[in-house]
């Protein structure tokens, strides 16, 4: 089978894998389950490459990402659920029916606080055909109860605040929301003082959810800015052992004098 830029070549290449028989026994080994884990690690390697911009890496990275669609929709098309055509379907449809100020009578004619509105309108009325096409689903009528419970915990507070902000449970400015951190800071040390492990847990988690609402007030993204930290460690943490290794030295013959002197060193030549 040759490569192809059709999506149904793809398709095809994963019903292959899936057949029973001849295809490939990892392949029909998994379930939703198992392959869950493998779809948000490709999410995680998507937004890496869009952090390092690196977009010949991003192009590769979203065809694992699709991947992960297409064996999902799969598993599912073999249980007799859904299919690939009917996710595309679904997605489409609903990006069509939230941008009522694109595709439908008004289109170019909504001010921003009229698209905001319409937006909030159809997601809550999407929300409600659900829970009426599945009676036996559990109500959940909190407004978090949108935010879903699957992802990571910086991803996951980052939408309950967004959530809450859009009736008004939210800081005016972010320096209030910076005061907050420092109020935080002050209960951990005092959780130290009393050496209170559950009390420095809990409180570490505080100072860390206070910290994604300040880079929510200012705009940047708390899970790129994290990676984009990351980064910086990394390098910064090479270029001590690099300076230890032209010494003829090692992290395990240096000091911590001596590697912050180097750390400080590099960040003052990154700085340049």
């Amino acid at each position: 089978m040759q490569p192809s830029k059709d999506i149904q070549n793809l398709l095809e290449i994963m019903a292959t894998l899936r057949t029973p028989g001849s295809g490939c026994p990892w392949d029909l080994e998994q379930d939703f389950a198992t392959i869950a884990p493998y779809t948000i690690e490709e999410a995680y390697e998507v937004a890496d490459a869009i952090a390092r911009d690196d977009l010949d890496d991003l192009k590769n990275e979203l065809g694992d990402l699709l991947l992960q669609v297409v064996f999902h929709a799969r598993m599912a098309e073999e249980q007799g659920a859904f299919a690939f055509e009917d996710v595309v379907h679904a997605i489409a449809s609903k990006m069509v029916r939230r941008h009522p100020h694109v595709f439908g009578d008004r289109a170019g004619e909504m001010t921003p606080e009229e698209i905001k509105t319409a937006w909030h309108r159809i997601k809550a009325e999407e929300k409600a055909e659900r829970a009426s096409q599945n009676p036996n689903a559990a109500s959940a009528s909190s407004l978090l109860a949108e935010v879903k419970e699957g992802q990571p915990a910086l991803a996951r507070a980052l939408q309950l605040q967004a959530k809450a902000s859009t009736v008004g449970f939210d800081w005016n400015d972010p320096r209030a929301v910076l005061a907050k951190i420092r109020e935080e800071a002050d209960e951990i040390e005092a959780a130290l003082d009393a050496a209170d492990q559950l009390q420095i847990a809990s409180e570490t988690g505080d100072l860390l959810f206070a910290v994604v609402n300040l880079a929510r007030h200012a705009g940047a993204d708390p899970d790129l800015a994290l990676r984009q930290a990351n980064a910086k460690f990394e390098r910064r943490f090479a270029y001590i052992e690099r300076a230890l290794a032209t010494r003829g030295s090692s992290l395990a013959q240096s000091n911590l004098d001596e590697m912050d002197m180097l750390w400080n060193k590099a960040k003052r030549e990154e700085r340049k």
